[in-house]
């Protein structure tokens, strides 16, 4: 059956997201848009910066939240692409090898490319 918001026009959305997976519940939640948008036709763009690259780290396996970790391969898995700030990850001493499947290290000119793109973009 199709969506009644299947009828609009795509939107490229461009989500940045700053926040730790567990630290707070604004990474879930931008996970669970991005995968909603998504399902309804959209273009996501997922831009991960500050503690924001955690949510890429491998092999999460929380024992009391919702696991982030499988809802950004969710999103990944529905076409969504997703860059994470070198700089970030250098500062935190984090390695490119500890980057889930599908997330590409990359720069603020990433980012600044997945902007010019977005007819939306959202930062948390």
């Amino acid at each position: 059956m199709e969506s009644a918001y299947m009828s609009k026009k795509q939107q490229v959305f461009t989500i940045a997201i700053g926040s730790g997976q567990y630290t707070k519940e604004r990474p879930y939640t931008m996970l669970r848009f991005a995968y909603t948008a998504l399902l309804e036709g959209h273009k996501i763009n997922i831009f991960l910066v500050e503690d924001g690259i955690w949510v890429a780290h491998k092999n999460q396996d929380p024992s009391t939240y919702d696991n982030v970790g499988k809802w950004l391969k969710d999103v990944i898995e529905e076409g969504a692409n997703v860059l994470v700030c070198g700089v970030c990850m250098k500062a935190r001493g984090m390695g490119e090898d500890e980057l889930m499947e599908g997330c590409i290290k990359t720069t603020m000119h990433g980012f600044l490319e997945q902007c010019e793109e977005a007819d939306k973009i959202l930062f948390t």
